[in-house]
C-alpha cells in the first residue's frame, strides 16, 4: 500500500539484495530499533563551474552531516549552499529504465505513454521512461504487466538545463561528486553538470 517502499524493495530485489537485508531495513525505516532519529534530509551546493549540486541524506545527527558536506564540498573547489538555492534548477521525476532486448524501443515508448508517462529517451537499446513523481509506481505497474523487462525504477531530481564543462572543471566536478557519495550518510547525489565524453572515459578507465 506504500508505493514509494515498494518501489524501494523493488530496486533493491534488481541488485539482487538479500531479503533478510531488506526485511532489516524496512524494520529499521518504519521506526524501529536505532532508526527511530534518522532524517532525510536534501542538501544544495554548488561545485566546480558553479555547477549545481543536489546531495539527499540520511541522517540521525544534521550538524556532523553539514560539517561533513561543507568540508567536502570546500575541499573540492565548491560550496554548499542554502536552502533554496540550486533546488529550482531540478524537477522531481519518475525514472524508469528498461532494457529493449527482443522488443521494438519503439512499442515500449508507445506502451508507456499509454500508461501516463511524460517523455521517452531510446539510447542503444536502453530505454528511460519519466514520468510525474505520482505516476511511476502506476506506469512502472503496467509496463511489467506488458512484459517489458525493467532495470531499474526510481524517483530522481533531473535538471531542466545543463552547465556545460570544459576538460579541467569536469575533472575537477567529478571528483568532488564522487567524494559526496562516498560520506556514510549520502543516499543520492543529483548534478546539473554536463560532462564531455571524453572526460567520462578517462575518469572511468583512470
Amino acid at each position: 500500500m506504500n508505493p514509494r517502499l515498494r518501489l524501494a524493495i523493488d530496486k533493491a530485489r534488481y541488485e539482487n539484495m538479500p531479503a533478510d537485508t531488506i526485511k532489516r531495513a524496512i524494520e529499521r525505516g518504519s521506526g524501529g530499533g536505532d532508526a527511530a532519529n534518522l532524517q532525510e534530509i536534501m542538501f544544495e551546493g554548488y561545485g566546480p563551474g558553479g555547477v549545481a549540486i543536489l546531495v539527499q541524506t540520511l541522517t540521525d545527527n544534521r550538524n556532523r552531516t553539514v560539517s561533513d558536506l561543507r568540508t567536502t564540498f570546500t575541499r573540492g573547489g565548491g560550496a554548499l549552499g542554502e536552502s533554496g538555492s540550486v533546488a529550482w534548477q531540478f524537477d522531481n521525476k519518475g525514472l524508469i529504465g528498461l532494457e529493449a532486448k527482443d522488443t521494438d524501443p519503439d512499442e515500449i515508448a508507445l506502451v508507456a505513454i499509454d500508461a501516463g508517462a511524460e517523455d521517452v529517451r531510446v539510447s542503444d537499446g536502453f530505454v528511460e521512461v519519466y514520468t510525474g513523481p505520482t505516476d511511476l509506481d502506476r506506469v512502472r505497474r503496467q509496463l511489467a504487466d506488458s512484459g517489458m523487462t525493467i532495470a531499474s525504477a526510481e524517483l530522481s531530481m533531473l535538471p531542466k538545463t545543463t552547465t556545460p564543462l570544459d576538460d579541467k572543471v569536469a575533472t575537477q566536478a567529478l571528483r568532488l561528486l564522487d567524494q559526496i557519495e562516498e560520506l556514510d550518510d549520502v543516499q543520492k547525489v543529483y548534478s546539473n553538470a554536463e560532462f564531455p565524453d571524453s572526460v567520462l572515459m578517462e575518469y572511468a578507465a583512470g
